[in-house]
């Protein structure tokens, strides 16, 4: 079915400075969608390395809004990967300090900052924006919005990074997308020779994205699951053992306690799945966040925010793994129960 997607939230006109800055993007992935952009409200939520890198790419790509919000002081970790935040703003606010650099990046998009805790945020605060971004919180708090983002259809995306392992699952509850279908048509049929020519044709898809709680029943024990572990590798279980170390510990591996940490951390992955493909070698490669990583991870989402703004393409469904061994990203579908 060809369709026109085109409604009231298209309706805004760029400005002649708009069309000469988004002239590349604009050819990419057409006027319509830049429009869509111009409009979109974003919230990031943990200006880590991650949440920077994420933030750059979004303003870049010119939304409307986007409001960094974060109660975490700079620490020296942050350096690491933290590219918002000059090294003068150690221990000041982590989203107040990426402020001056992130406005630099485009002066079209404003850009906030909140420095108030995630979890003192009630469901009005989240209904202003079209895409919520959490990074940095306990399957708990990334529940407790993901459910208030559901009742409100806002889009929502939980994602983070440790050392060289990151991810992100996307709750973006019925999305509709346009797609290009490629088909052959006959344009001749002379001498009983038919020759075609390939057309592109624009085509809504519908698809039903579970909400966060799929993945925190998802049972990664289950015999059916165990042989996709073993072609995939262990990325999925590492991702339940770091998010089960922040629920028990309220806090990250960190490098000051590595020993110890490592200890803890082989305790959760022979208690969740023993004798498992997750090696000890893995489970080293988590302290900080790295700036490759970073890099991949936050290209990524930021990439899959601006596709469920445009509606362009299909967002990945829907639980994304960056691999700390490997180096390499895959999808997993993630089923409700």
């Amino acid at each position: 079915m060809v369709v026109d997607m085109d409604t009231n939230e298209t309706a805004v006109e760029l400005t002649e400075a708009e069309n000469e800055l988004y002239d590349r993007q604009i050819r990419l992935w057409g006027l319509e969608s830049q429009k869509r952009l111009r409009t979109a409200k974003i919230l990031i939520a943990g200006l880590c390395g991650l949440g920077a890198e994420i933030t750059k790419n979004i303003i870049l790509s010119g939304v409307n809004s986007v409001k960094l919000l974060d109660d975490k002081n700079v620490t020296e970790e942050d350096f690491c990967s933290q590219f918002l935040a000059p090294r003068e703003s150690l221990n000041s606010n982590r989203a107040e300090a990426s402020l001056a650099r992130a406005r630099a990046l485009n002066p079209m998009v404003d850009i906030s900052a909140d420095r108030e805790p995630l979890q003192e945020k009630a469901s009005e605060f989240f209904s202003q924006f079209d895409v919520v971004v959490v990074n940095g919180a306990t399957n708990e708090e990334l529940l407790r919005i993901d459910s208030i983002c559901r009742d409100l259809g806002v889009k929502f995306i939980a994602t983070d990074v440790w050392g060289t392992f990151g991810f992100y699952f996307a709750s973006l509850q019925k999305h509709s997308y346009v797609e290009d279908v490629i088909k052959h048509k006959v344009v001749s049929n002379a001498d009983k020779k038919k020759k075609y020519e390939t057309v592109s044709i624009p085509t809504q898809r519908d698809v039903d994205y579970p909400g966060y709680s799929a993945w925190l029943e998802f049972d990664i024990t289950a015999p059916s699951y165990l042989r996709k572990l073993k072609r995939n590798g262990p990325g999925v279980l590492l991702l339940s053992v770091l998010q089960k170390f922040r629920t028990a510990h309220q806090r990250d591996p960190s490098y000051k306690t590595r020993d110890a940490d490592l200890e803890l951390l082989r305790g959760i992955r022979d208690e969740l799945l023993p004798n498992s493909l997750l090696s000890d070698e893995a489970l080293g490669l988590i302290f900080a966040q790295i700036s490759p990583a970073v890099a991949v991870v936050g290209g990524v989402v930021a990439q899959e925010v601006i596709k469920v703004v445009t509606k362009v393409e299909a967002p990945h469904r829907n639980l994304f793994v960056f691999d700390p061994e490997t180096c390499a990203g895959y999808v997993e579908t993630i089923e409700a129960k």
